[in-house]
């Protein structure tokens, strides 16, 4: 690694499947000053992310199920597209007091099953069952006028219609639009034309269009849009996978389905859809290294400008194409050659005896197809062998849980000295924040290559941090009432090491798990 970063920008590439701890890593290759981060997420949900994305500048949805009237899933079942195990409960919950619940889904899954709405998709006509939705509202004046007026580009919408970049099929009205826009500034009252506007885009999507493209039986597009149309504002909606990742277009699936949420005025109160940044609370480390300077075409290809995220199942293939090589590269939680449609090219890619990858290290606990063709197998911890913070929008509410090693917290409590996690866990396995700490520090032993000074300790300076050290800081300098409510449990900060708690940030408390 050290001849790769003294030799050139991006040679060592960390592919990751499910990261452990938000941002951790990616700081790590930061610090190595390339742009080497490559992730699972163009097989996974990145167009679901992307239809989020374009909406509302964050890349998933929060949705309040606890409180909602009407849930909508588009999903096989409620964790396979739903993300978090707490949603289960919630959603289960919000239908025992009443709220309605409804799954887009071509299998008869768990969800379905459980529904009072089930319309078995014919899969890629989800988008115009949500349009005929859509378009009953606004034809019908059952969408909320005040949010739509107070909260979307409604006045630039009516603007590109003057300007022909938006098509309109009545002339009349489209005259009406350029003569209105002809003053300089547009009032109030000129939203009735974008009214207008919404019923002359939207007429051609009927529950007969959708009927007929689904295969679903009219009667249940028709019960779905009456139970959206009386939620009062409470429609708790949820799109990742399934649809959106299987099919072409897949990202108008989440900008259809929030499309509804805006319609309803769902969004952002109790019982509707929120953003991840909203119910989602992640603190910021010690110490930050820039972005790096240098664009790896190996993850982001120049074909692909409006790529969401990395084009990770695309690297064999340009592996192959001769458009580039890897010195060091590292799997984590992530088997490409299982997970990938094209498996077979990611074992060519690893047995090539050209040194397209030249050292590969498959960092997991677990034997796999890809681990087979490593230099190195090193096994790295899962949940109760490593150290992380976790925070997940699995509810209206902000929270932060600190995750420890079982093994050495009992070994510490007990008055045994452990300097690394490994010298804990069963099978001397590592944990995967003090392997990167340690790996980086011997990457640059002497600074040369700047990255060592990202790994120095804030409490001794010129040592390389300890894992204990990373989280103190955390937990003395960025998590907001932290301090104050450990002193009323008569701990510092730093005390919460020897114990498992849960912040509940947005209330300053500090809550015993």
């Amino acid at each position: 690694m050290r001849e790769s970063k003294k030799r050139r920008a991006n040679g060592i590439v960390y592919h990751v499947g499910r990261p452990g701890e938000d941002g951790y890593t990616n700081r790590v290759v930061q610090t190595w000053g390339m742009d080497g981060h490559n992730s699972h997420t163009n097989i996974c949900s990145s167009s679901a992310r992307a239809g989020y994305n374009f909406w509302l500048g964050q890349d998933r949805p929060s949705p309040d199920f606890a409180n909602a009237r009407v849930i909508l899933l588009i999903s096989s079942h409620l964790e396979t597209g739903h993300y978090f195990n707490p949603h289960a409960q919630r959603i289960i919950e919000a239908k025992t007091d009443g709220a309605k619940l409804i799954t887009f889904d071509p299998r008869l899954s768990n969800t379905a099953s459980m529904s009072d709405v089930w319309l078995p998709t014919y899969p890629g006509s989800e988008n115009t069952i949500l349009l005929s939705i859509a378009n009953h509202l606004i034809q019908n004046n059952l969408y909320n006028k005040d949010f739509m007026q107070k909260w979307v580009n409604w006045k630039e919408t009516l603007k590109a219609v003057v300007n022909g970049q938006l098509s309109v099929n009545s002339e009349q009205l489209s005259a009406e639009i350029r003569s209105a826009c002809s003053s300089s500034s547009l009032q109030p009252s000129t939203f009735d034309l974008f009214d207008r506007l919404l019923k002359d885009l939207y007429a051609e999507y009927t529950f007969e269009r959708a009927a007929k493209e689904s295969e679903v039986p009219i009667e249940r597009i028709q019960e779905t849009a009456r139970l959206v149309a009386n939620c009062e504002g409470k429609l708790a909606t949820h799109v990742w996978r399934s649809a959106s990742v299987g099919n072409l277009g897949g990202w108008q699936v989440a900008r259809c389905l929030l499309f509804l949420n805006v319609l309803t005025g769902s969004i952002g109160n109790k019982g509707g859809t929120s953003m991840t940044g909203w119910n989602k609370f992640v603190p910021k480390p010690f110490k930050g290294a820039p972005a790096p300077e240098t664009w790896n075409e190996l993850h982001y290809p120049i074909e692909y400008p409006l790529a969401h995220y990395e084009m990770s199942i695309l690297l064999p293939h340009m592996l192959e194409e001769g458009r580039g090589d890897i010195d060091v590269y590292f799997t984590r939680v992530y088997n490409p050659m299982w997970v990938n449609p094209d498996g077979f090219m990611w074992l060519k890619a690893l047995k090539d005896e050209d040194s397209k990858i030249k050292c590969y290290v498959a960092l997991t606990p677990t034997w796999n197809e890809t681990a087979w063709f490593a230099d190195y197998v090193l096994p790295t911890g899962h949940g109760p062998e490593r150290h992380d913070l976790m925070s997940q929008e699995t509810h209206a509410g902000q929270w932060i849980a600190f995750r420890q090693p079982v093994r050495r917290v009992a070994m510490e409590r007990a008055g045994m000295k452990v300097d690394f996690t490994y010298q804990a866990n069963p099978g001397e396995v590592w944990e995967e924040n003090e392997f990167w700490i340690q790996l980086s520090a011997k990457m640059d032993p002497d600074g040369s290559l700047g990255i060592r000074q990202w790994f120095e300790s804030p409490y001794r300076p010129g040592e390389i941090i300890t894992v204990d050290e990373y989280y103190q800081w955390i937990f003395e300098n960025s998590v907001p009432g932290l301090p104050e409510a450990a002193a009323k449990e008569g701990l510092t900060p730093a005390g919460i090491h020897a114990q498992v708690w849960r912040v509940r940030s947005e209330e300053g408390k500090l809550c015993s798990v």
